[in-house]
């Protein structure tokens, strides 16, 4: 069988779980070469025991602007090129608007678009001429799910972003696309605050909303993620791939 991704350099941010993980794994099936951003100890030490030690694991806060800049300085310093970027890391922050301080929007926005933004740039001198960016948006960009309002904006951004990055890098051979995921069960369902009758409860729910009836798994975006960086998608230029179960569409 062909590996799609032979010898291709592909970084992965947000990488030690759920779906960066197994898109990590999937990638090196592929043949790729990985290198994965985590902002956690015990995440990278995951990420190492999945992965081996051919990955190259960067502790790396996405919310931090010049973490981005010295995470492409050490990327331009080390690697020949960079094939594939996969704006994975995001912060998931679900509250109801009364409870948003300044301090929890900057979060979100700083780790969801800024931080995204300025490691693009950053990253641009390293990039090939063949590159595929692929930006992790949401199908809740394009539903209204109610405590989502700025985490489904700052995803609502990132698809815009795919556009207006495209229009200006495609003279280069740089495709930016955004990979939108419904809901997946990965362990951000922790991060809500629920217990575990509360999560169990909140899960059947969403399930209840999803047309297929069934929350995705991480092996499902990751093979879609495997087909936006590889060639196989070459004539895809400023679009979203929503794999949502018909969430946003039906």
């Amino acid at each position: 069988m062909t590996q799609r991704l032979l010898n291709k350099y592909a970084l992965i941010t947000g990488g030690t779980a759920g779906i960066g993980l197994e898109t990590a794994r999937q990638f090196q099936l592929e043949g790729a070469n990985v290198i994965v951003t985590g902002r956690r100890d015990e995440g990278l030490a995951k990420a190492r025991e999945v992965l081996g030690h051919s990955a190259i694991l960067i502790k790396n806060d996405a919310s931090d602007v010049s973490q981005q800049r010295d995470l492409a300085a050490r990327l331009i310093a080390e690697l020949p090129k960079l094939d594939v970027v996969y704006i994975n890391a995001g912060n998931v922050t679900h509250q109801p608007i009364e409870d948003w301080d300044e301090d929890d929007f900057n979060q979100v926005m700083d780790t969801n678009i800024k931080g995204p933004f300025f490691l693009i740039q950053s990253l641009l001198p390293l990039l090939s001429d063949s590159a595929s960016i692929i930006l992790c948006g949401s199908s809740s960009a394009s539903i209204g799910v109610p405590q989502s309002s700025i985490y489904a904006a700052s995803k609502a951004g990132l698809v815009s972003l795919s556009r207006t990055l495209s229009a200006e890098l495609k003279h280069r051979g740089i495709r930016v696309n955004t990979l939108s995921p419904g809901p997946t069960q990965t362990d951000a369902f922790d991060k809500f605050g629920l217990s575990e009758e509360q999560q169990q409860e909140f899960v059947e729910y969403v399930k209840s909303l999803v047309p297929l009836q069934r929350i995705g798994t991480p092996l499902e975006l990751a093979k879609a993620a495997v087909f936006m960086a590889s060639d196989e998608s070459s004539y895809m230029l400023g679009t979203e791939l929503l794999i949502d179960g018909g969430l946003s569409s039906l």
